[in-house]
């Protein structure tokens, strides 16, 4: 039996992808959350074979639980479920323990293979998704302005990023300035969800 572990934010299809899934005589869904909070202590209990978690759970925090999966569960390879709007998102969680990618829109049975594969020790990367990875717009902004930008992304006030960063006041601002000017956002939150978007944070 394959093991699924499965974490997906949205009640109805969760409910219809353990569904699904449990109609294959070799998948076993051990459990299904609505996030991913649980999953290392569910890892721990029912040790899965594969794990499918939606892309829009692997923030920071959640990049950081798949590794400690990754590390904890080195048995278990993770599957990631990707809607066509999320290329950015998707190059970055590649870095990570990641072995597998699967578009929202594929049809079930591509799923049902692509978990198979992946417990066979197999990558599996869904050929509309890497075509979009690979069209993604690259980052316009220096390595510098993406560090001024990810502080500022934890709301912290611009005397902050700069002590952080070792830089002025008036420094951090001049780079903010060059951010919004290449990104075309209007303020700095439009600028860090443009860029989480995308990608760029690193």
């Amino acid at each position: 039996m394959i093991r699924i572990l499965l974490v997906e934010p949205v009640n109805l299809l969760r409910g219809a992808l353990a569904a699904t899934l449990s109609l294959e005589e070799d998948f076993e869904v051990v459990a299904d959350l609505g996030c991913l909070d649980e999953a290392l202590d569910m890892a721990r209990a029912v040790p899965p074979d594969v794990a499918v978690v939606n892309v829009d759970l692997l923030a920071d925090d959640g990049l950081r639980t798949i590794d400690r999966l990754a590390a904890e569960q080195p048995r278990c390879a993770t599957l990631v479920l990707a809607g066509p709007d999320a290329p950015g998102r998707l190059s970055r969680v590649l870095d990570v323990h990641v072995r597998g990618v699967v578009g929202t829109q594929a049809a079930p049975c591509e799923l049902v293979r692509g978990i198979r594969q992946l417990a066979r020790g197999e990558r599996v990367i869904d050929a509309s998704l890497a075509v979009a990875m690979v069209a993604a717009p690259r980052s316009p902004l220096s390595p510098r302005e993406l560090d001024v930008l990810s502080v500022v992304a934890s709301g912290v006030p611009s005397e902050e990023v700069a002590a952080k960063l070792h830089l002025t006041p008036g420094t951090v601002r001049n780079y903010i300035s060059a951010v919004l000017r290449k990104t075309g956002a209007r303020n700095r939150l439009e600028a860090v969800r443009l860029a989480e978007e995308a990608g760029w944070f690193r």
